[in-house]
């Protein structure tokens, strides 16, 4: 199974999914649809910059609203979009970790084409959960 991704409909705000043969591949699908709200062409991201991102949270869900926050922190401190994920989910005994290297570049109007800016990653509709073939990933967020 490849990583996907896709948005789905929410009131005022967009919710974001992912899913993939893993639960780290899952939240990379969920990231990649976040930050297509900012380049809708993953494509046109360059892997100039890389990050590592690590998060821990009491559960996997919690973990995914975590791991997205952190990742739009990255774009509003420093307006960088990202289309490089590789995520690894650890999880169990009340305790749940990812560690993440993602890769981007600067925003630039020019290349990048924005729709909105994600402000938040909230607990509306969040979800982790193995669904045959795989796991999906999924949250709202506020933009």
């Amino acid at each position: 199974m490849s990583v996907t991704y896709e948005h789905f409909e929410h009131g005022a705000d967009v919710g974001v999914r992912g899913r993939g043969a893993t639960p780290g591949e899952a939240f990379a699908g969920a990231a990649t649809a976040l930050f297509t709200l900012l380049a809708e062409d993953p494509e046109t991201v360059r892997p100039a910059v890389e990050e590592r991102v690590t998060c821990e949270a009491d559960d996997v869900e919690t973990l995914l609203v975590t791991f997205l926050n952190e990742l739009i922190f990255l774009w509003g401190s420093r307006r960088l979009v990202l289309s490089g994920f590789e995520v690894t989910v650890e999880a169990g005994a009340g305790r749940a970790r990812c560690e993440a290297r993602v890769r981007g570049e600067a925003f630039d109007p020019a290349r990048h084409a924005a729709t909105v800016e994600p402000k938040g990653a909230t607990y509306s509709l969040l979800r982790v959960a193995g669904e045959p073939p795989g796991w999906v990933a999924q949250c709202v967020v506020d933009v």
